[in-house]
């Protein structure tokens, strides 16, 4: 130890021949390793409470004496800790400035790893030839049961019944002792002692507190020490179910994975801590404040079993993976494990995939139009759903022809339920998508095709059956109005308008996709032909008045002839009278608009007549004259205008350089549109 000693003083020599010989007085050291020789140790505590006194008297400590009193401290706490006096050990061994480490490694289970052999403790040397010969307090609890009880108690001291009790005692006794020790150490000597010995010695409190359920002591360490050793104490936290003192290790530490990994635990049940009352709110907050993708991804799919709705929240929140590619195998991973911890929820998750992120990929569309169909024909499988979808479909088709399509009549007249609104779901998606494998859907309602006509018009349409799907929404289901919006909507067996409007009625908007009312531009001649398909489909069934309402409504698609060579001879007159009158009255408005636009392009032609003919005549032109060959060449031209090198040929009246010399000279010859006379040039030459 640093520090001056104090040797003893003496007031008498003895002088010899050959030495000098002083009579000392006794110290204090001896005095107290003399009382605890022979075990007097209430003398040795009295020596040193009157040493202490002595100590505070002077105005001034020498180091020598504050040492040796502290000497004596330290060797009443361990002789009092080997007779098992915890509580007087505890005392002398602080007030002897013992190392804290020194008296933690007594304790095996609180100091675990903490200490290693490398560490150096500084001990007076008397002190460190007389410490405690044990590794640990059982050790010392045991050799003193042996000491005082062996062989008194049978079987042997260790199992016997009164010695266990005792056992008991004195370990709790030797538990208080360390806890005192640290708890004043830490007050007196904690800020002034180096920070790996502090934060050994709160971390063995943190320990200690967790063990004896001191819950407020042990927050209000985690809050004034940030540097605990956390590998030791999540094992005794554990085990004492001290799992908030965890997780709000776990937070301090932005140990996210641990942190939510320990709230599961909670939430399962596994843990259980008044403390943590919501655990997946804790969980949910965390993850969406961190916005990591691989957290997200993973817990988001634990949470899909304990809280569908926000779980979905959560995963649906979630920023894209870069690559359309990357991003549909994540979404794919993603829906397969949580189709494995919630099937309802792994649907719900699949609905906003194709809903809402508008993915366009086959797999996830064929997957929800299955889905869809499954929760239609597992309404069916009820009698009572079945029963009442029967006569909805009877009652419209005995029902008046009517504009309104067969789907708005069945939701504006099935009372709201969980099944009206799947076959609303079912029949909206099955229209708008145009990536679900059509084939797989049809071969699934088949079966059912009686049942949902609707349906698997739909799906013939996609797969392009027109002959079938106008048959079923014909004949079969008797909407002539949705098999009109067949031929002409781009084979959509619900007119677009009617379906947008249905889907914002039952708040059901995202399952349109967000299909537009128009039609491809080339789509005419298939409406065209769709239209003759479906005026065939009524008349094979003997629907007059549906046949005489489909011609007037689209009299201008079907041509006159074509209809009288369909239509059967025993038809009254008055069911077609009608489109026979508006056909001849459009073809005789073609007529004499025809007339009108004929003499509309005739004045036109006379007016660029006019304007033509002035131009060309202020430009001159090439007459023709027949001459006998004896008289020279049959063709003579006039000399052009003086101020212009160029004549015009009078038939192609366009400007023609003059290449054979003729008109030279500055005359003027002109010529009528019905007359060869010519004049002569300025030399006098005829070319007559």
């Amino acid at each position: 130890m640093s520090g001056q000693p104090s040797y003893p003083r003496s007031n008498l020599l003895v002088l010899a021949f050959n030495s000098v010989q002083a009579l000392l007085p006794t110290t204090v050291i001896d005095k107290a390793e003399a009382y605890l020789d022979v075990h007097r140790i209430d003398d040795a505590v009295a020596l040193a409470d009157e040493q202490r006194k002595k100590l505070q008297a002077q105005l001034t400590i020498d180091a020598g004496e504050a040492n040796a009193l502290r000497y004596v401290h330290l060797r009443i706490g361990f002789k009092c800790m080997l007779e098992t006096r915890f509580e007087d050990a505890g005392y002398h061994l602080f007030e002897g400035g013992l190392d804290p480490r020194l008296l933690i490694s007594y304790y095996p289970d609180l100091r675990g790893s903490l200490l290693s052999e490398e560490d150096d403790v500084e001990l007076f040397e008397g002190v460190a030839d007389n410490v405690v010969p044990f590794d640990s307090v059982d050790d010392i609890i045991s050799a003193d049961l042996v000491r005082n009880y062996s062989p008194f108690l049978a079987p042997n001291t260790r199992s016997a019944p009164p010695t266990a009790e005792l056992r008991r005692i004195l370990t709790t006794a030797a538990n208080e002792m360390l806890e005192s020790f640290l708890r004043k150490w830490r007050r007196v000597q904690g800020d002034g002692s180096a920070h790996e010995v502090r934060v050994i010695v709160d971390t063995v409190l943190a320990k200690i507190f967790a063990l004896n359920e001191k819950t407020t002591d042990l927050y209000a360490l985690l809050g004034e020490q940030p540097d605990l050793v956390l590998p030791e104490l999540e094992t005794v936290f554990i085990s004492s179910g001290q799992y908030n003192a965890l997780c709000s290790m776990y937070q301090a530490r932005g140990m996210d994975e641990k942190l939510l990994n320990a709230w599961a635990r909670i939430a399962e049940g596994e843990w259980t801590d008044p403390e943590i009352p919501d655990p997946l709110s804790n969980m949910l907050a965390l993850l969406t404040a961190r916005r990591s993708r691989a957290l997200t991804q993973q817990w988001g799919v634990w949470l899909a079993a304990k809280d569908p709705e926000r779980a979905l929240k959560l995963l649906t929140s979630q920023g894209a993976t870069r690559g359309r590619k990357a991003s549909v195998d994540a979404d794919l991973a993603t829906l397969s494990q949580i189709r494995d911890a919630n099937p309802q929820a792994a649907i719900q998750f699949l609905e906003h995939l194709v809903l809402q992120k508008r993915s366009s990929d086959p797999k996830l569309h064929t997957e929800l139009a299955q889905s869809c169909v499954t929760q239609v024909l597992d309404a069916l499988a009820d009698e009572g759903t079945a029963k009442l979808w029967r006569a909805k479909a009877a009652s419209y088709a005995s029902s008046a022809p009517s504009s309104t399509p067969f789907l708005a009549y069945f939701a504006s007249t099935t009372p709201d339920s969980s099944t009206k609104r799947a076959r609303l779901r079912t029949a909206l998606f099955l229209q708008s998508s145009a990536h679900y494998d059509a084939q797989a859907i049809h071969d699934r309602l088949l079966p059912h095709a009686q049942a949902l006509p609707l349906e698997m018009s739909i799906v013939e349409g996609k797969l392009g059956l027109d002959h079938e799907a106008l048959t079923r929404l014909a004949h079969t289901l008797r909407d002539n109005s949705s098999a009109e919006a067949y031929c002409t909507a781009g084979r959509r067996a619900l007119p677009p308008k009617i379906a947008r409007m249905l889907a914002e009625r039952e708040g059901l908007g995202a399952w349109t996709l967000g299909t537009a009312d128009s039609v491809p531009a080339d789509y005419g001649r298939d409406a065209k032909r769709l239209l003759r398909m479906l005026l065939d489909v009524y008349i094979d069934s003997g629907k007059e008045h549906a046949a005489a309402a489909l011609m007037n409504s689209q009299a201008a698609t079907f041509d006159v002839a074509d209809v009288l060579e369909r239509v059967p001879p025993e038809w009254p007159l008055p069911s077609v009278a009608t489109f026979f009158s508006r056909a001849l009255r459009r073809s005789l408005h073609e007529k004499h608009e025809a007339l009108i636009v004929k003499g509309i392009a005739m004045g036109q032609n006379l007016a660029i007549t006019d304007e033509t003919h002035e131009i060309l005549r202020e430009q001159g032109y090439l007459v023709e004259e027949a001459f006998d060959d004896e008289g020279g060449d049959s063709e003579k031209a006039l000399p052009p205008p003086p101020d212009t090198d160029e004549v015009l040929d009078e038939k192609a009246g366009l400007n023609i350089p003059r290449a054979n010399g003729y008109g030279a000279g500055q005359g003027v010859a002109a010529a009528s549109w019905d007359s060869a006379a010519t004049y002569p040039d300025a030399d006098g030459h005829d070319f007559r």
